[in-house]
């Protein structure tokens, strides 16, 4: 293979030197391309708002640093963000030649393999870290011998098998490099057996399959991971495209982890088969329970519309025919035909190498890139505006809070002073000593918040107990047991429910035991705000309905896959190994998150009422520093006045900055 360096990825990524070249510019002008451009501009201001106020917070806030960490690490977290979106299809739907004609017609060929005999036989991956550098990842077939997940072997690069790029702008050399994710090899029948490839007792699982002399073919690779600097995938695009029926029944991460992390799944079909019994398999077992909610699109590829352009027939007819293929499909799958979308991949990808817009058109390669745009990218946008935007808002309103408490402070303040002018020496000592006593009072308040606030700690340790991930742990070691104990199918349908029905139970019991936290701390906040005039905190309550609703689709997802006909005519002891290993990693991972956010809901809560009672304590003394002041000296006042005045400016200087920074994080897609 001309100008690709193969090796075990041995050493740190991004190492090794590379030929700097110029790469193909795309040319696609369709709403997609545009589209997803805009959408990393947004990101792009999104993360230099949020970098922006977290500057400001290192200059005018006092440390916390696991806010701090939190703030960087959603910072880190926007700027690898990726935009999924997964191919899914039995063989020979066309899913390769869609993929060229959609986002890789920039070469001016087929650059994807796609064309007969060639097929993608493992799930490839095409997406884009600098880091890397340009290159196919390839993790090979035996791995599948192991407990251990793709997600697992991503983090260890020593066992992928690396093909390095050295000339990127070269088409000839990426369409030989992608021919590796088709390559096939020829094992005994025992290998595929303990591969999970083969079951010798089932013949459904092995229609299909060729063994000559007890040798069956199987593909190379488990997984492949192209990693190309193309427009689109720079831009944060993420593409997964999966092989046929056998893969995604053999391969249970798939199911579990990788299409439901998409942000869409595009489901191919062929115009000239219609709705095979394979193609309703993998809707219903593979692309239906993918879906994790609204914002997790789907649509239907009916592809190879090409099929029926008859040149013996009007274009009426042929419309008329395609629009009963779309109808045909609708009723099969139970879907509203809007996200059934007619289109050739093969004139459209012709179309564009030739730059021919009256064929590009008739394709329908450019509606489909219209819907992904319409329906795609507003979703993930509204994905980060979920649980990005909403977590930094939180912040940011937090701290317009405490400038505003200073504000008021300093205004207060301000007008004390003002009234002081015209009064005696008597009269201001009074003052003094009023203020020393509500001083003392206040501090008294704060001692009493303070052993309050170490009861509360300590509540909160007991309650945080109930989700350590030492408790899951060990029922994670039950419950495996169990399965592996339990050969029917009721046994492993209780297993299952028995799992996520103890994952759930402490989470309500955290969730009681919460309300009962914030009652307490409502409290301290209504007295502070009657009897020194603290602006009236709203504690927002422990809401943990996100964690228990990704634990019941993650349940409903494992019970999907674990009745599905591929997992039954698979070999047991593989197929429980492995779907317990992804279902479980996903399960804790859930919990952990859960768990740290109840964790940091408490920090919260109890930091927000400190900071104000901070303030408050801060202004007191400022107030009664400035009186006794002027008491041992009169001509003092307006020197006191004039330096509150610049306060009061800085800190609306401030509140203006804050603001400002609001809006830009507020700030939706253009």
């Amino acid at each position: 293979m001309a100008n690709i360096s193969i090796s075990k990825d041995n050493s740190a990524p991004g190492q090794r030197k590379s030929t700097v070249v110029t790469r193909p510019k795309s040319t696609q002008g369709d709403g997609f391309t545009q589209k997803l451009a805009s959408f990393s501009i947004w990101r792009e201001q999104f993360v230099a708002a949020i970098e922006a106020y977290q500057e400001w917070v290192e200059q005018n806030e006092p440390a916390e640093g696991e806010k701090d960490l939190r703030i960087y690490q959603l910072i880190e977290s926007l700027k690898s963000d990726k935009l999924k979106i997964a191919f899914v299809g039995e063989f020979s739907r066309g899913k390769t030649e869609l993929l060229n004609a959609v986002f890789f017609s920039d070469y001016k060929k087929r650059l994807l393999p796609s064309s007969a005999g060639r097929t993608t036989m493992c799930p490839t991956e095409l997406r884009y870290d600098v880091k890397t550098g340009a290159c196919i990842k390839l993790l090979p077939i035996e791995t599948r011998k192991t407990d251990t997940t793709i997600a697992e072997y991503k983090q260890n690069p020593v066992q992928w098998t690396t093909l390095h790029l050295l000339k990127r702008d070269s088409g000839e050399e990426l369409e030989a490099a992608f021919l590796e994710v088709t390559k096939t090899k020829r094992v005994h029948t025992r290998e595929a057996e303990e591969l999970g490839l083969y079951n010798p007792d089932n013949k459904i699982a092995n229609r299909g399959v060729s063994i000559i002399d007890d040798m069956i073919e199987i593909p190379c690779w488990r997984h492949a991971i192209i990693n190309y600097p193309h427009p689109l995938l720079e831009n944060g695009l993420v593409i997964l495209d999966t092989p046929g029926l056998n893969s995604l029944g053999s391969e249970p991460e798939l199911t579990l982890s990788m299409l439901p992390e998409a942000h869409a799944v595009v489901f191919v079909l062929a115009a000239d088969t219609g709705v095979t019994v394979s193609d309703m398999e993998i809707w219903v077992n593979h692309v239906t329970s993918a879906k994790k909610d609204k914002l997790h699109e789907r649509l239907v590829v009916l592809n190879k519309i090409d099929a029926m352009w008859d040149p013996l027939r009007t274009e009426s007819e042929i419309k008329k025919l395609i629009n009963n293929q779309i109808e045909s499909t609708a009723l099969s799958l139970k879907e509203n035909r809007n996200i059934i979308m007619p289109v050739s991949a093969k004139a459209g990808l012709t179309a564009k190498i030739n730059d021919d817009k009256e064929l590009l058109e008739k394709s329908g390669i450019s509606d489909l890139e219209l819907c992904l745009a319409r329906k795609i990218l507003p979703a993930k946008h509204e994905i980060i505006r979920r649980k990005v935007v909403y977590e930094v808002s939180g912040r940011i309103e937090k701290s317009q809070q405490l400038l505003k408490a200073k504000y008021n402070g300093v205004d207060n303040q301000l007008k004390k002073l003002k009234e002081i002018g015209g009064k005696n020496l008597d009269e201001i000592q009074e003052m003094v000593s009023m203020m020393r006593q509500e001083k003392k009072k206040y501090e008294m308040e704060i001692k009493g918040f303070e052993i309050t606030r170490k009861v509360l700690t300590e509540q909160a340790t007991v309650l945080f107990n109930d989700l350590n991930l030492k408790v899951l742990d060990k029922l994670i070691r039950l419950t495996r047991k169990h399965m592996k104990e339990s050969w029917t199918t009721a046994g492993l349908k209780k297993a299952i429910k028995q799992f996520f029905a103890t994952a759930m139970s402490p989470m309500d019991n955290v969730k009681e035991q919460s309300e009962e936290i914030k009652k307490s701390v409502d409290e301290i906040c209504l007295k502070m705000h009657k009897e020194y005039g603290l602006p009236l905190i709203h504690v927002p309550a422990l809401s943990l309905v996100p964690y228990v609703m990704d634990l019941k689709k993650l349940e409903g997802r494992a019970e999907v896959f674990r009745s599905s006909a591929e997992i039954i005519v698979t070999e047991q002891n593989t197929v429980i190994s492995k779907f317990f290993v992804v279902m479980v990693s996903e399960a804790r991972k859930i919990f952990d998150d859960c768990s740290q956010h109840a964790q940091g809901w408490f920090q919260e809560l109890a930091s927000q009422v400190h900071n104000h009672l901070r303030i408050h304590k801060n202004i007191i003394d400022k107030g009664l520093e400035s009186i006794r002041a002027i008491h041992e000296d009169i001509d003092a006042i307006g020197q006191q006045i004039s330096g509150l005045e610049q306060e009061k400016a800085s800190i609306a200087v401030q509140l203006g900055t804050v603001n400002g920074l609001f809006k830009k994080i507020q700030k939706p897609i253009v």
